[in-house]
């Protein structure tokens, strides 16, 4: 007699499975922030928020890869991103610095929220047709873990050993609201969603992550605060990239009308 093996999945949804995971543990991870900033522990709050920025960053692309993509994994992407991004670095920060300025820090804490919130909504409603399928490589504003990770970049440079350079307390309150409104905004910024690497330059590539997770395990702070200066760099060179892009399609589109006339 055959016997029916047990199965909590069936094969052919576990594919949809591997993303939701890496998902909830993100929220999981951002929920747990929260508890350690309430402890005063900000090292680990930071740390649990930047590992839970970089699993939100891979399932999708493992979503994507293994053809896992649904809409209820769109969903919950969004739900725990407002939880881990929105609400997690709020309170961080809050805890940190924001409320020696009492009802004016909770109100800023307040404002961000909405503004994250409002981000990804608007995220979830975006969609291109097929002659707008570049902008995939754009967002509308920054999105919500890149939003969550600048707004303690004054927390994580504090951390590292910058701080005896100088302090970037006194921004804090400034560049919340300055990142809540980028949040909101619809500047185009890089998504890095469709990253093209030519054959012969994986080695380099390869060599360059290497480097990378060495740098993060022997500096940690420093390093990531280097990289959320670099990501405010390249927002321009996204806005400039973008405005070229969009010309260059117009341009393609309008040739395209003048053969059809002729």
């Amino acid at each position: 007699m055959n016997k029916k093996k047990f199965k909590i999945v069936s094969v052919s949804k576990t594919r949809y499975i591997l993303p939701s995971v890496l998902t909830l543990v993100g929220v999981c991870l951002g929920i747990s922030s929260i508890k350690f900033a309430i402890d005063g522990n900000f090292i680990f709050a930071v740390l649990f928020l930047i590992v839970a920025a970089i699993l939100d960053g891979l399932d999708g692309r493992v979503a994507r890869l293994i053809k896992g993509t649904s809409n209820f994994g769109k969903e919950l992407d969004s739900l725990t991103d407002f939880v881990s991004f929105g609400i997690a670095p709020a309170f961080i920060i809050y805890f940190w610095e924001l409320n020696k300025l009492g009802k004016i820090g909770w109100l800023i804490v307040l404002f961000y929220a909405v503004c994250c919130v409002l981000r990804l909504a608007r995220f979830n409603l975006t969609k291109f047709e097929d002659k707008e399928e570049w902008k995939n490589n754009f967002f509308q504003g920054i999105p919500s873990p890149a939003g969550g990770c600048l707004i303690l970049l004054p927390l994580i440079f504090e951390l590292s050993n910058f701080s005896n350079l100088m302090s970037l307390k006194v921004i804090t309150p400034y560049l919340t609201i300055i990142v809540s409104l980028l949040l909101i905004s619809k500047i185009p910024t890089y998504s890095f969603k469709k990253i093209l690497i030519k054959r012969n330059m994986t080695i380099f590539l390869l060599l360059g992550v290497g480097l990378f997770f060495v740098s993060i395990i022997q500096f940690t702070f420093e390093t990531i605060s280097l990289g959320l200066f670099i990501y405010l760099l390249i927002i321009p060179l996204g806005i400039l990239n973008y405005n070229k892009k969009s010309k260059s399609v117009e341009n393609d589109l309008l040739d395209e009308d003048q053969q059809d006339i002729l």
